[in-house]
């Protein structure tokens, strides 16, 4: 292999693992999920039969730190508010504190979701040449739809404020079916499928291809946890649409219950995600 020979591994125009020799002895090799999430390559040296983890600078894992951090926390707790506001529902009457523990809990999602996108938007580049990971500087917005880590975590946020919108929609009173399956039930599938496509892409790119089993990766089972939750969410969605003829939902048990255990499944993607950091510069 020369010098800047590289083998690249992703699924269709996405690139998630990419090898390369950066001298003639070394082999280095950056994935997507590693590199973004805790600033890592990793290289391997002629000889030696363990691999070798390199960092990106200071500056990077502290910032790739503070947004994972802000990610999990906004996530555990959006997701044990949305369980609890599911429970209150199933075993309340007061649709009103309902909506506010939702609509709360929406808010930790939409944080969750920009903290993610940011964390893709300002991860560490690699430098084919000298086999370093580099830091950019800070941006809060950018348009890179062809990086699999940024298409993820925008289709995420977005999901999360497509959310926003049906929990706003629900303090609305006196609204026919027609327009509770419009302004409610709509959005909320909207945001279901939004967030199942974005977890497919995450499984795509933790791994590098077509979805399968790596137990053994902790990258794996938070996206596998999360993409779950996205399930259940669906399910519930499906299953609160307010039947024309009757005015009632086609099933309210099913409803709360599929929200709250699909709650919970991102609440423990969100507490497995405190351990999935960079180590400390």
């Amino acid at each position: 292999m020369s010098h800047f020979e590289e083998h690249a591994e992703g699924a269709g125009p996405f690139i998630t693992r990419l090898t390369w020799k950066p001298a003639e002895d070394i082999i280095a090799v950056w994935e997507s999920r590693p590199a973004r999430k805790r600033g890592v390559l990793t290289f391997r040296t002629a000889g030696r039969r363990e691999a070798e983890s390199r960092s990106a600078d200071a500056v990077a894992l502290r910032r790739l730190g503070r947004l994972n951090t802000i990610a999990a926390l906004a996530f555990t707790v959006g997701g044990a508010l949305f369980a609890l506001g599911a429970g209150v529902s199933q075993f309340g009457s007061d649709t009103g504190a309902s909506a506010t523990i939702y609509f709360v809990g929406g808010l930790f999602f939409n944080a969750g979701g920009y903290a993610s996108f940011l964390q893709a938007v300002n991860s560490p580049r690699r430098n084919s040449a000298t086999g370093a990971l580099e830091t950019p500087r800070w941006r809060w917005w950018s348009y890179e739809p062809v990086r699999i880590d940024w298409l993820s975590t925008f289709i995420l946020f977005a999901g999360t404020l497509v959310f926003g919108i049906n929990l706003l929609d629900s303090f609305l009173h006196g609204l026919s079916v027609k327009e509770l399956n419009r302004l409610i039930w709509a959005p909320d599938m909207v945001g279901c499928f939004l967030f199942l496509a974005s977890g497919h892409l995450a499984l795509v790119e933790v791994c590098h291809g077509r979805p399968g089993l790596r137990v053994r990766d902790l990258g794996w089972w938070i996206v596998a946890i999360n993409q779950l939750g996205s399930v259940l969410f669906l399910v519930a969605a499906l299953a609160a649409f307010t039947r024309p003829a009757t005015g009632s939902l086609v099933n309210v048990n099913i409803a709360n219950w599929g929200t709250l255990t699909g709650a919970l499944c991102f609440s423990v993607g969100g507490v497995l995600q405190f351990y999935e950091r960079p180590d400390k510069p």
